[in-house]
């Protein structure tokens, strides 16, 4: 029995990992769907929560 045709190959894992480690990003986890679209799931830094407070305006209240 096949295992079917491959989606992604592991050198295109690598890196898209390493780009993103090299860019100073930490990688929480690594998603790839069935058609090989690799996505990657960073993690936040610490004290950005209090960054997305500080942008928020009036509107963003009114509009939930």
């Amino acid at each position: 029995m096949s295992r079917g045709q491959q989606t992604f190959k592991q050198r295109d894992l690598t890196k898209a990992i390493k780009a993103t480690v090299k860019a100073g990003i930490t990688v929480e986890r690594v998603e790839i769907d069935k058609d090989g679209k690799i996505i990657i799931v960073t993690a936040k830094a610490e004290g950005a929560e209090n960054e997305d407070n500080q942008e928020r305006n009036e509107w963003d209240e009114a509009l939930q």
